[in-house]
Formats: structure tokens, C-alpha cells, sequence
């Protein structure tokens, strides 16, 4: 074989071994680096609309596993859970109020890491069959007024007691009036509510899905 084919022969191999480790690479972080955007696409919600009001928990030691699980307070969703999203949130403008949002799309890396902390099904997904929110399908939310004042839900955010369903019936009236305005809107723009937790909703298509482990970079 000569000194030429032996090189050639060598960058191929070499070119080969590269390319498929770019591959790798590229089919970790393919969801949130794709240049095509559709409605599974992840995107940033605070660049589609600037009219929510953002607390999300996981991001401090607020919040019932009293660790900070996430590396930045960004809310990334699949975009057509965005727009379901956005299009509640005008609604609920138009009565005076607005989405304030607790958690979003969740990694399932995350979904590992909360599991270790808490691992009880009853308060954390099992990461081996992976939640809604893994998918990017799912909110944890409420409602504050023009003030910017949280109306009373009756519980608070990831209080895991019968208190926090839908239909407890031992809550004032008011209560029950601001669980169903929040319920009747949502459910309107294509969410689902989750029996046990006021706060929780899935866009109707989310579980379609699959499960990822996309992440976004912290500014």
C-alpha cells in the first residue's frame, strides 16, 4: 500500500471516529440547539411574552425538598405549551390578574436529583417513568392581582395534605371562587388540571411526549 493510500485511509478513519462523536454529542442537546422550530421545539417563555410573574422555587431552598435543585430560575417549556400558556395568561389579564409561575420544564436529571432527596412517589415522580413536567408539558402555577398580591388558594405551592385538592370542601368561599377561576381558564386553553394539587396543570397534548433531559444555559 502506498505512503498516499495509507494517509487517506488514516484521515478517513480519523474523520469517521470524529463524526460520530459529534453525533453523540449532538443528539444529547438536539432539542434545545435545533435551528427548526415546531411546537415540541423547547423555548425560553420570558422571550415569548413578558407579562408573567416568575417565583420558581426550584431554583432556591423555598420549596419542600429545602434544596436548591435548579442551577438557574429559567422557565423553558416546549413552545406549544407556550403558546396554551400565553394564551391562558390573556385571558386571565382581561379579569385583572396574571400567571405567576413556580416551576416549569424539568430535566430529568433534576427528576434524579429530587428523587434522591425525597424518594415517596406520593411527593416526587419516580425519574424511572419520569413526570409531565420532564416532558415539558406541565406548569406549577397561581394568580396574583394587578398589585402583584397572590390571590389565597387556601394552601400554599407543593403542600401535600387533602387541603390542596380540587375539591376539598372545607375552604371559604373565596378559595373555591379563585381554585375555579384559575380551573375554568386553564382548563379553556388546553391544560388539565391534576386532581390533588390546585397548582399543577398539563397541557392536554403534553403527555404525547417524550421524557428529556435538554438543558439551557444560565446567563
Amino acid at each position: 500500500m502506498t505512503c498516499y493510500f495509507k494517509s487517506l485511509l488514516i484521515f478517513c478513519s480519523l474523520f469517521w471516529i470524529v463524526s460520530c462523536k459529534s453525533q453523540a454529542a449532538i443528539s444529547t442537546i438536539e432539542e434545545k440547539n435545533s435551528p427548526i422550530i415546531n411546537d415540541t421545539t423547547f423555548v425560553n417563555l420570558k422571550e415569548y411574552s413578558q407579562d408573567f410573574v416568575f417565583d420558581m422555587k426550584y431554583a432556591t431552598i423555598d420549596n419542600f425538598l429545602k434544596a436548591k435543585v435548579y442551577d438557574c430560575a429559567e422557565c423553558f417549556l416546549r413552545l406549544k405549551t407556550v403558546n396554551g400558556l400565553v394564551e391562558a395568561n390573556k385571558k386571565f389579564i382581561e379579569k385583572g390578574y396574571r400567571i405567576k409561575i413556580f416551576d416549569c420544564y424539568r430535566p430529568l436529571d433534576i427528576q434524579k436529583k429530587m428523587w434522591e432527596i425525597v424518594p415517596n412517589p406520593e411527593y416526587v415522580a419516580n425519574p424511572a417513568k419520569g413526570s409531565i413536567h420532564n416532558r415539558g408539558g406541565a406548569v406549577d402555577i397561581t394568580l396574583v392581582d394587578n398589585n402583584g398580591k397572590e390571590l389565597d388558594m387556601g394552601t400554599s405551592f407543593d403542600f401535600f395534605g387533602i387541603e390542596a385538592s380540587h375539591d376539598y370542601p372545607n375552604v371559604s368561599e373565596q378559595v373555591k371562587e379563585n381554585r375555579k377561576l384559575l380551573k375554568t381558564i386553564m382548563i379553556s386553553s388546553n391544560f388539565n388540571s391534576f386532581d390533588s394539587e390546585w397548582w399543577h396543570y398539563n397541557l392536554k397534548s403534553g403527555l404525547n411526549d417524550r421524557v428529556s433531559n435538554a438543558k439551557w444555559d444560565c446567563n
